[in-house]
């Protein structure tokens, strides 16, 4: 790529790109590349003016080779980066403000005052038709104010006062617009589904992990319990119970059979089912998602209704001081100016922008909000619910220890259990996986189907003997399994600070995988931090022993914990909590927490988590920090703080030019300007971060 430096500090370089103009489909090839970079640590590309803005790490010399090897021919970016970038959109509506602004200066300057008049009264035409329909409705709202003032100021011809109104109301309404759909593309794209690999079954009825970007359609693809279903398709065999809450907003999941069709996306709770693709274009899914959330009521928090409402009460009030001025003074440009200002306009703009703003924000930390209510509920609630086992402890456990309790060798249990494990989505399951594969244990499909029930393990036939792989209470208790003779001292004598994963063949106890579960290193700080933010209490819930999770809870340094508890369990708590008053947060990362998950005020999980668990969940942090959590925390207690101050401020700006014009201070078409460039003001000042340092989204533009 040939290309000119404009200018660089350490660290910080801005080229000019040469060479013909550069699309949105060249810019998103090129921030895709840049993003890939080692040691580029955020990167702007601007097409408009062909310039690219590099900070990184690290030497300029690796840099500048980089940037002279780019091509955009040779560079491989997956279609949905390029499909779903949202930088045309930005554009789109860049390119609208920019022609807005010029036609408005063109029409004050260049056009005689006939032709201003008669194309003034034209545009007005549309503002006193919606404000007519709304009164047709019996409804006296916003429409009827704009109409009201702009068709007022047409009667007394006062076209600059009626084309100001009509201009920066239009400069609103654009500006409402894109940040909403900038908003609703950004979480769009975060929800969209990234599945990276699939079970193909081969003619021969094998399954074999694949990239998914290798099925094509008419492919066979089985998917089991607490995955995310990757395509289209229709169920050939099996039978499931999907949940479409993240589709079609159904609360309860649906019943899935043979001859039945499923959609990308949509999580299977409880089951197992193989389907035929018949769609894997990512963007069908994308497109469902947008017109999901742009339908649903999942983005308005109780605040921006409130706010809406409250503009809308406010109309009457509005028209009423302005009769009551003008019977007062007998002034029709003191009765104009109070009618020229509202308190509405900024009232459905500013909570709005201010809620979806703070949805960004938090998505340049990586945490995915589906929805401004989650963002009040977070601010509101006061007791949070940790799961351990991936959420307070790390991601990734690590096999200890294979301890065998018969003849065979424990490389040989692993390899079986591994065989097993490797179908579910689990950090247990995944310590098992990775176990066998670094010791180099192969383990090709051996066994019959597997049965997984949730919390409690898994049951299949290798060679025509039962195997069972789980929890002490699904061996024991539940498949009534012993320990075998002779082996009893060594099962009392297992190791406390691991946590057990146990297999058994034909009834009897074969092996204990201990498996370490090490305490993320800043989970003490972030239950810490959570309490300085205003949670009141924290609590620990999981499924190990109480040994375990006393050690870990005394670390961690929650208020409360319970051990041995099922997924109902969890769910039960949440919701004796809710019923208590209580708005409540809970965050996990497994299938068995998914119950308790859709249960909570604000439903939170762990990105490397099971899928089910993320697509159920209201908010996803990412797997490397705790500290997330804070983050969002934090986020919202500011929202909170935003939005009120900007009550105050509406309220206290649009009161204070009513006495102005009221006291005849100012004109009705200086009442109007300062009115909606306030309105304005305080739009552009709630897109603001809402933290000081709030990091930067690499690879999307700002506003």
């Amino acid at each position: 790529m040939k290309f000119a430096v404009r200018h660089e500090i350490k660290g910080r370089i801005r080229i000019h790109i040469c060479g013909k103009r550069m699309s949105c489909r060249d810019a998103d090839i090129l921030q895709y590349y840049l993003d890939g970079l080692e040691g580029v640590y955020k990167a702007g590309i601007y097409p408009r003016t062909q310039d690219a803005v590099i900070c990184y790490h690290g030497k300029r010399e690796q840099i500048i080779d980089a940037l002279q090897k780019y091509s955009k021919d040779t560079t491989a970016v997956p279609e949905h980066v390029l499909e779903n970038s949202g930088r045309a959109m930005n554009e789109q509506f860049k390119e609208k403000l920019v022609t807005m602004a010029a036609l408005r200066a063109a029409h004050n300057l260049l056009l005689p005052y006939p032709v201003r008049f008669a194309i003034t009264a034209v545009k007005s035409v549309r503002y006193i038709r919606r404000g007519i329909a709304s009164l047709l409705k019996r409804k006296i709202e916003v429409p009827v104010l704009d109409a009201a003032a702009i068709g007022v100021s047409m009667a007394r011809a006062d076209i600059r006062t009626a084309g100001s109104v009509m201009f920066l109301l239009g400069v609103g309404e654009i500006l409402e617009e894109w940040t909403h759909k900038k908003s609703v593309n950004d979480l769009a794209r975060s929800m969209s589904l990234r599945s990276e690999k699939v079970w193909f079954v081969k003619p021969d009825g094998q399954e074999i992990l694949v990239d998914s970007s290798e099925i094509r359609p008419k492919d066979l693809v089985r998917v089991r319990m607490g995955n995310v279903i990757p395509f289209d398709g229709e169920v050939v065999q099996g039978e499931a119970m999907v949940n479409q809450t993240s589709l079609t907003g159904e609360p309860q999941p649906v019943r899935k059979s043979t001859g039945g069709y499923v959609y990308a996306g949509t999580a299977l709770e409880e089951g197992e089912l193989t389907l035929c693709v018949r769609e894997t274009a990512g963007s069908s899914r994308y497109e469902k998602i947008v017109g999901m959330i742009e339908d649903s009521e999942k983005l308005k928090s109780s605040l921006e209704g409130k706010a809406e409402h409250l503009a809308d009460r406010l109309v009457p009030y509005t028209l009423a001081g302005t009769v009551l001025t003008y019977l007062l003074t007998r002034n029709v440009a003191k009765a104009l100016s109070v009618l020229m200002v509202d308190f509405s306009c900024a009232l459905k703009l500013a909570m709005p922008i201010s809620v979806l703003s703070a949805i960004r924000e938090a998505g340049t930390y990586g945490i995915t909000v589906k929805g401004g209510k989650y963002m009040e509920a977070m601010a509101e609630a006061r007791t949070i619910v940790f799961d351990k086992t991936g959420t307070l402890t790390k991601a990734k456990p690590v096999v200890a220890e294979v301890i065998p309790f018969n003849d065979m060798e424990p490389d040989e249990l692993l390899r079986i259990a591994a065989c097993i494990e490797e179908h579910f989505p689990h950090s247990m399951a995944r310590a098992v996986v990775n176990a066998a594969k670094a010791k180099g244990l192969v383990h090709e499909e051996m066994h019959s189907r597997v049965e997984y029930t949730v919390a409690h393990g898994i049951s299949t036939t290798i060679g025509g003997r039962r195997i069972l792989i789980g929890s002490w209470h699904f061996l024991m208790e539940d498949e009534h399994c012993t320990v075998p003779e002779g082996m009893e001292e060594r099962f009392a004598g297992l190791p406390g600070e691991y946590s057990h994963l146990y297999l058994a063949i034909e009834g009897k106890l074969a092996a204990v995988i201990c498996v370490e579960d090490p305490l993320r290193e800043e989970a003490a700080y972030t239950v810490n931090a959570l309490k300085e933010a205003g949670l009141e209490k924290t609590v620990m819930m999981t499924g190990d022993s109480e040994r375990t999770a006393c050690v870990i809870a005394g670390k961690v340094g929650v208020d409360e914990y319970y051990s041995e508890v099922l997924p109902e369990d969890k769910a039960a708590y949440v919701k004796r909590q809710k019923g208590s008053g209580q708005k409540v947060i809970m965050i996990g990362d497994g299938i068995n927490d998914s119950l308790a998950l859709s249960s909570a005020d604000v439903g939170i999980a762990i990105s490397d988590g099971a899928e089910i668990a993320r697509e159920i969940a209201d908010v996803t942090i990412a797997a490397d920090n705790l500290h997330e959590i804070v983050t969002l925390k934090q986020i919202s207690n500011q929202l909170m703080k935003r939005i009120s101050r900007n009550y105050r401020t509406i309220v206290g700006v649009n009161g204070g030019l009513i006495l102005l014009g009221v006291c005849g201070l100012i004109r009705p078409t200086a009442s109007a300007m300062l009115h909606n460039l306030s309105t304005l003001a305080i739009s552009l000042k709630s897109m603001e971060n809402l933290l000081p340092h709030s990091k930067e989204n690499t690879g999307a533009e700002s506003y």
